[in-house]
């Protein structure tokens, strides 16, 4: 049954929709040979999760995939306190038949204030492929980032992350087997006299990933709630940077770039989407206000 997980597999073993000789069985079982194996496929709807008319900007999509730029503020899937309105609800109203397959076809997910480019299978074995994908770290997912900071040159940050044990709600670098392995490489873009635009290319991608390394290494992204810290004013900064800096309400950060094996053909494809205009500003006023 290559088109379904072996978890999902099990779960028709302990639930009763495969049967060995018309009995129920345990998933461990071993069978002799010349038993008789019933499995009943059901088409089931796997979310109470609804469509809702949200415009959503498709970049690509095929009979397996679809490709779409999140803009910000637009929660990745239903959840405590976002339970409707989110990118979920969107893809299915663009897709109803998406309701048939696990979290909508989402495989992977960028926070609310992230925007950027996301890949969403249509068929449970695009769907299994893609995680696979994303497990063997094979896929390529690239991001922009306006950090603090005079940075000299890139470099890459391995170093695990996990829950903060001082605020669950946070991640946080943590000792080694505490946490997920995590490799974060970063190029520098383009330098100012006090920030720093970054390429961040993931080579895992744990939970917050790209902010909490940065931050890690002293260049948390500019208005990050959760990791940033206060507004950090250049000494003698004007008042157009200052107001810049506080009208920014957003993390810096845009998924720009995406490459994957296309999970049915195997055909390397790739996408870039453009920085949002609010970046586009930030880094105009940067390079007007905070010239090297």
């Amino acid at each position: 049954l290559p088109d379904f997980s072996r978890s999902k597999i099990t779960n028709w073993v302990r639930t009763g929709k495969a049967l060995v000789n018309n009995k129920t069985f345990k998933p461990k079982e071993k069978i002799l040979g010349g038993e008789i194996v019933a499995l009943t496929l059901v088409k089931e709807k796997l979310n109470a999760w609804l469509g809702e008319d949200i415009p959503i900007d498709v970049v690509y999509e095929d009979d397996d995939i679809i490709v779409v730029n999140k803009p910000v503020g637009l929660v990745t899937h239903p959840g405590a306190g976002n339970w409707t309105g989110t990118l979920a609800n969107a893809l299915l109203h663009f897709d109803p038949s998406l309701a048939n397959l696990d979290r909508a076809g989402i495989v992977h997910r960028l926070d609310k204030n992230t925007s950027g480019l996301m890949v969403v299978a249509r068929s449970e074995l695009a769907q299994k492929n893609l995680v696979n994908q994303l497990q063997t770290h094979t896929v390529s997912r690239e991001y922009s980032a306006i950090v603090y900071g005079h940075m000299i040159s890139g470099g890459t940050v391995e170093a695990p992350i996990g829950r903060d044990p001082k605020d669950r709600i946070r991640q946080a670098v943590v000792e080694e087997g505490e946490g997920k392995n995590a490799i974060t490489h970063y190029r520098v873009i383009d330098r100012f006299a006090h920030h720093t635009h970054v390429k961040c290319i993931l080579e895992t991608g744990r939970t917050h990933q790209i902010r909490v390394h940065m931050s890690y290494v002293e260049h948390p992204l500019i208005a990050d709630p959760m990791y940033g810290g206060k507004i950090r004013f250049p000494k003698k900064a004007d008042e157009d940077l200052k107001d810049a800096l506080k009208s920014f309400k957003r993390q810096a950060l845009h998924a720009k770039k995406l490459t994957i094996s296309h999970p049915i053909t195997g055909e390397e494809m790739s996408w870039k989407a453009p920085l949002p205009q609010d970046l586009k500003d930030l880094l105009a006023t940067l390079n007007k206000f905070d010239p090297v």
